[in-house]
């Protein structure tokens, strides 16, 4: 079998998997790092070339990693609650916390050196999280029983991304390489409990596609770029870019998201820096930033000066991110790796946003990370990694206020925190 069959096999079972669930959603809804062994470094990987990983990182370090297999799985458990205090209206006080608490989330990845200077392999991953299930909780709006948005029923959203990366490394000389990721996107969406979106008089331009109309889907194409550069024996660098990724409308929710239902995947980039002091020690640093602002439908401020949907219409109102990544591994011996990180964000929700965030939470800033790798027979070998991030909140003036009163709809709090575990496995050729 060729490396060109063995893609084209490799590829749908692996978006099948991957499709099954969320990704971890650590820094706004993308993930805070891509293979178990960046996870377990707090996903400074950029300037590392670990594993098979690098469509979703940095394309150029896959012809570094040589031919390779590897394979995961990580239990991710997001926290996420909500809470109104200070309404004049009694009844609009109270608080709720999301269900849909544990997910399986699979990795995959597969590269082969095609010639000593040339590999191509396949990255799949996803991103999301945006993934919230609220019960209807005890409010009132003055319409009987509703949830915490005025709406009947449970109350919640679910986005999953998922990215299939065909990816093309090639060596410009021994310390040097270039890489492309062709980016192939699929994306699912569903919004359930918004009705009071869609019943307040021209409130969306398209009051029957805002929520309750079950799941849509769409697809888009992008390309990531990277290089990947051995300074030193001692010193790698790595840089990647992938601008805005295009993807077509979720035409069922063309009265939530501006643009009639627009929701591209934002432009972003990575830089990095690994050193090793010591033969049995590495240490990586990564600088991302992803631009949320570049998307409208998640970065324009969600006070409506315009009907929602429209092409000026609200989104989320998040901000860009800012993301520092450090990690440490540790050689202890022919048999076992140890690993450690911290990362630190900018949370991308403001005080002012709180209220259409409390669909999707996505406030954290810090995460602890750590992880070991045990190396099997048969080059092979066994991966762990450990994430812990503490609760984050955003407390801000509950955009009610304007429908009930400047005041009077009180304040609104999101909370969230998470914590995961993964094992991997992985084989070189």
């Amino acid at each position: 079998m060729t490396t060109l069959q063995r893609l084209a096999w490799l590829t749908p079972l692996a978006a099948a998997l991957a499709a099954a669930s969320p990704a971890l959603a650590t820094t706004g809804y993308f993930s805070h790092g891509y293979g178990l062994k960046a996870n377990g470094m707090a996903g400074a990987s950029t300037a590392l070339a670990q594993d098979s990983m690098g469509g979703a990182v940095n394309p150029a370090s896959m012809v570094f990693a040589g031919s390779r297999l590897d394979l995961g799985v990580t239990l991710f458990s997001p926290r996420r609650d909500a809470s109104r205090s200070d309404a004049a209206i009694p009844s609009l006080n109270g608080s709720v916390e999301s269900g849909s608490n544990y997910f399986l989330v699979p990795e995959f990845g597969y590269n082969r050196m095609l010639a000593s200077r040339l590999s191509a392999g396949v990255t799949v991953y996803g991103n999301g999280g945006m993934n919230t299930d609220y019960p209807q909780g005890n409010f009132n709006c003055g319409r009987g029983p509703a949830n915490i948005l005025c709406g009947s029923g449970r109350l919640g959203v679910d986005l999953i991304q998922l990215i299939v990366a065909p990816t093309v490394s090639y060596k410009i000389n021994e310390r040097n390489a270039v890489g492309l990721s062709l980016l192939l996107g699929y994306q699912r969406f569903k919004a359930d409990g918004l009705q009071a979106f869609a019943a307040m008089p021209g409130f969306s331009q398209a009051p029957g596609n805002v929520s309750n109309v079950g799941h849509d889907s769409s697809t888009g194409v992008g390309v990531r770029v990277g290089y990947f550069g051995k300074l030193t024996d001692r010193v790698n660098v790595g840089a990647a870019y992938s601008p805005r990724m295009r993807m077509g409308k979720f035409d069922k929710y063309q009265g939530l998201f501006a643009g009639s239902g627009d929701f591209d995947i934002p432009e972003n980039y990575s830089v990095g820096v690994a050193f090793t002091p010591a033969p049995a020690w590495t240490l990586a640093a990564d600088y991302q930033r992803i631009n949320y602002s570049g998307v409208p439908s998640v970065g324009r401020a969600s006070f409506p000066t315009a009907p929602l949907g429209a092409a000026n219409g609200p989104g989320f109102g998040w901000r860009d991110v800012d993301v520092v990544k450090l990690g440490a591994a540790w050689q202890m011996n022919p048999q076992w790796t140890l690993r450690a990180g911290i990362l630190r964000g900018r949370n991308p929700i403001s005080p002012a946003d709180v209220t259409f965030n409390i669909l999707a939470p996505g406030v954290m800033t810090t995460h602890y990370t750590a992880g070991f790798t045990r190396a099997l027979a048969s080059n092979s070998d066994l991966t762990m990694a450990f994430i812990i991030a503490p609760r984050q909140s955003v407390t801000g003036p509950s955009l009610m206020n304007a429908m009930f009163g400047p005041g009077v709809a009180g304040n609104e709090t999101i909370r969230m925190r998470e914590f995961s575990i993964g094992l991997g496995w992985s084989r070189k050729f």
